[in-house]
């Protein structure tokens, strides 16, 4: 090739280059200017501890929640938290791993609020204690909530996003869907199952539009230890889970995770890893 040539092939794939950074540029900037200002934010598992800091958070940013959990007395004192905050706030009762409630929990959000922009799944149920004290109920329990839920949702909340030409999704699965956790195993198995699916739904639900985030949290300072269920040894189970999740070196403040993840959520990123212990 002439010298000529060269200098003119190596120009052109320098301008190409520079056009194709742009258009990513440019489409970075558009996912960091999605604004949250009027836009309904579904939260399952919101009614406590990240779900109801998320809540606050999508809040303070100008959403609409609207909060599922199974826990009625739970959702009337953090529905009264929001509006004592003036975000507007509708709660459904709803257990995600029954489709009929799921459906009619979404129903009953459009027909309040319209169609919904923001779908998170943050529903989840945890159960420690070693391999042998598990059941096939256990496991099939942390399938039900943590992939079959966040799955019934999605499905019901698709035709919504795609009516409005877009969407966001944002899966919280755990750092024990990355690394298996030992005497977590349900829990671990199903986070896992739920990564999967959500970086396939990434893959797929781009085409439309919608942004789907995983997010894996390691251990965070959000009270779960109330609500977790110990088997085996349950004092010394219990003494390690809640020792864990409560030591500031080795757990993270929820409302610092509620930024990132609202943040995260706003660019559209493919993955949130939260904490320094988890990464």
């Amino acid at each position: 090739m002439m010298p000529g040539r060269i200098a003119w092939a190596i120009t052109a794939a320098a301008l190409a280059a520079g056009a194709v950074r742009r258009r990513r540029r440019r489409r970075e900037e558009e996912r960091a200017r999605y604004d949250f200002r009027g836009r309904t934010v579904l939260i399952t598992g919101g009614s406590r501890g990240l779900g109801l800091v998320l809540a606050r958070e999508f809040g303070a940013h100008g959403a609409r929640i609207v909060l599922c959990a199974r826990d009625s007395a739970a959702l009337v004192r953090a529905q009264r938290d929001l509006q004592g905050a003036g975000v507007a706030t509708l709660m459904v009762p709803c257990d995600v791993g029954i489709r009929e409630d799921v459906q009619r929990a979404v129903q009953r959000a459009m027909d309040h609020f319209g169609d919904i922009d923001v779908l998170v799944n943050n529903a989840g149920v945890i159960v420690v204690g070693p391999a042998e004290t598990m059941t096939p109920a256990d496991y099939e329990e942390a399938m039900r909530v943590h992939f079959w839920g966040p799955l019934h949702m999605v499905q019901a909340a698709l035709p919504s996003m795609r009516r409005r030409g877009g969407g966001r999704v944002v899966n919280i699965s755990s750092i024990g869907g990355k690394i298996s956790v030992p005497h977590l195993l349900p829990y671990a198995a199903s986070k896992f199952a739920l990564a999967g699916l959500s970086q396939g739904l990434r893959a797929e639900l781009a085409a439309d539009g919608i942004l789907v985030t995983t997010v894996y949290p390691g251990l965070m300072r959000t009270g779960s230890t109330r609500q977790a269920l110990f088997k085996g040894r349950h004092r010394a189970e219990h003494t390690w889970f809640s020792l864990a999740g409560t030591l500031p070196l080795l757990s993270m403040n929820a409302e610092r995770a509620g930024r990132e993840i609202v943040a995260a959520c706003r660019r559209g990123d493919a993955e949130l890893i939260l904490s320094p212990p988890a990464r």
